[in-house]
């Protein structure tokens, strides 16, 4: 029987909007019209400039005919262009694709062919490998130019037909804020690294991206006009949707093409920088980064890192350099992080050591996420909070993609059971805290036990002299598979392979130890991740 509460209207526009992160730039634009909003180089924009900016670009974009969730693939560095492009390409009512800065041409065509762009933006310092990727393709799209002067000499050839500025400059602005008919309406399309096969396209919707920046907030614990470096790549989840984010809290993007110790040093010194998110191995570059680059400020800066936990060595180096870092999980499939490590006023008084123990652990669900379980993968029930139960971690809840795009096996597969199944495994310990330990494809079964790759390097990392490590299955006659680490040293370091081997029996059960260390730089992604794809490719030629 209805209640009299059902009869008071829901009247769109009214007292129901449809979410969109939009929103915020409008906002932005008339709350800090004056602040600044971003800053790259000797160029400096302030709100109300970003706003008139992205108008220009949605603007723009209509004037070429774009029509309703057409898809605009941009190649592109941290720039101004890429942050304007996450308002002003959803604002047209085309969906954008940020395409990763160091893909093969051969990737770059798959991707722009399976997404169906019809537009390409991209940045002329990526024109070699993206006249590469277009002269595979039978159907090209429009062609625009980034021109940055900033790389004094050192830009690519031009591929388009007019310039990102001329396109801002082509149309006539109109207060079009281009909103979304409805909020679950396509926002990006975010290709997966293919790791294995041909990459996925992911899709994100307005809704999971607003409510991605509330919770982000909330979890972070960020005030108003925090100043942001953009050290993630802005094609890596949409940058982990912080680019919306620094606009919902009236903040200041500070963007830099090269990612390394001295600028992000520099960027703390000059822009007083307030946060930063950073892979595990931006940390380590930091903390091992020599003495005559670091700057320490007067305050804390907060820091975000997905992936591998840090080491106590590392944790505690970062301490001393004025960073306090939270440990977050997530995946592309759900818009960036979803889970943190929430951090308990009691734990600080710890020992640095058992503070890393516990900043190991990614920890509970953001506010805006509605469901993260860690299943028994046979049961499909919820394992012992014992800590040592593993299971397959599962998500539901407004940071859940639309799906993949033009796979819709791949979407069923992933959504089977009411959940998205994330393909990690996990423990949850007595609090609730849950622990990433590995991937579905990287645990380790060595005669029958299994091994955490993860818990094998995080031991690797405590070695003084190793920068980076990796740890994959190698086929054994006797056992099956044991571990095999792949070691990066740190620069002028030396070590053997009986070494490692010796510190390894030291901290590990004797099953869990490395049987073979190989030494050498490490694949990685423009992110940072490790590429353990790479390192099994060269076990399997070894084997043969």
């Amino acid at each position: 029987m209805k209640s009299y509460y059902d009869e008071l209207p829901r009247i769109e526009g009214l007292n129901f909007v449809q979410l969109t992160p939009i929103s915020f730039l409008q906002r932005a634009s008339e709350v800090y019209p004056d602040q600044q909003s971003i800053v790259y180089g000797s160029r400096s924009y302030t709100w109300s400039e970003t706003a008139k900016r992205c108008l220009s670009l949605a603007a723009g974009l209509r004037k070429l005919g774009i029509s309703s969730g057409s898809t605009v693939a941009m190649m592109a560095a941290n720039t101004p262009e890429l942050a304007e492009a996450h308002f002003g390409i959803p604002m047209s009512r085309g969906v954008l694709n940020s395409i990763n800065t160091r893909l093969d041409p051969d990737t770059i065509s798959y991707i722009l062919e399976h997404s169906d762009a019809e537009f390409l933006i991209t940045d002329t310092q990526f024109s070699d490998v993206m006249a590469t990727a277009l002269s595979k393709l039978k159907t090209k799209p429009r062609v625009i130019d980034i021109v940055d002067q900033e790389l004094q000499g050192e830009s690519g050839e031009r591929l388009g037909s007019m310039t990102y500025e001329e396109l801002l400059a082509s149309a006539e602005i109109t207060v079009d804020w281009g909103y979304p008919e409805s909020e679950w309406e396509a926002l990006t399309l975010n290709y997966t690294s293919g790791t294995s096969g041909r990459p996925k396209g992911v899709v994100y919707h307005h809704r999971g991206s607003y409510l991605m920046s509330m919770g982000t907030v909330a979890a972070w614990n960020i005030q108003k006009n925090p100043r942001y470096l953009y050290t993630v790549p802005m094609f890596h989840c949409n940058g982990w949707g912080h680019v919306w984010t620094m606009a919902l809290m009236g903040g200041t993007l500070i963007c830099n093409r090269v990612v390394n110790a001295e600028n992000i040093f520099e960027a703390i010194r000059t822009h007083q920088i307030t946060h930063f998110g950073a892979a595990p191995i931006v940390l380590a570059m930091l903390a091992n980064s020599p003495r005559e680059l670091h700057h320490v400020p007067d305050y804390t800066v907060e820091v975000m890192t997905a992936g591998a936990p840090p080491p106590s060595r590392i944790l505690e180096q970062m301490q001393k350099l004025g960073f306090n870092v939270t440990h977050v999980y997530g995946l592309t499939e759900t818009f960036g992080h979803v889970v943190f490590c929430d951090w308990k006023s009691e734990w600080s008084s710890l020992d640095i050591d058992k503070q890393a123990e516990i900043k190991a652990r990614q920890g509970v669900r953001f506010p805006m996420m509605d469901s993260v379980r860690v299943i028994n993968i046979e049961t499909g029930q919820d394992v012992l909070q014992d800590g040592k139960s593993i299971g397959e971690v599962v998500l539901s809840g407004n940071q859940v993609m639309k799906g993949y795009y033009k796979n819709p096996e791949a979407t069923a597969e992933a959504f089977k059971g009411g959940y998205f199944h994330s393909g990690d495994l996990a423990v949850v310990y007595p609090d609730g805290y849950l622990e990433i330990k590995d991937r579905l494809k990287d645990i380790i079964i060595s005669g029958g036990e299994n091994i955490s790759s993860i818990e094998v390097e995080s031991v690797l990392y405590k070695h003084p002299k190793i920068a980076a490590a990796a740890v994959i299955a190698k086929p054994d006659e006797k056992w099956g598979e044991t571990p095999c680490a792949f070691v990066e040293l740190k620069t002028s370091e030396e070590c053997t392979e009986d070494e490692i081997i010796e510190f390894c029996r030291e901290h590990l059960a004797g099953f869990k130890r490395p049987r073979q260390v190989v030494f050498g730089e490490l694949p990685k992604t423009s992110t940072g991740k490790i590429q353990k794809f790479e390192l099994r490719q060269r076990i399997r030629k070894q084997a043969k």
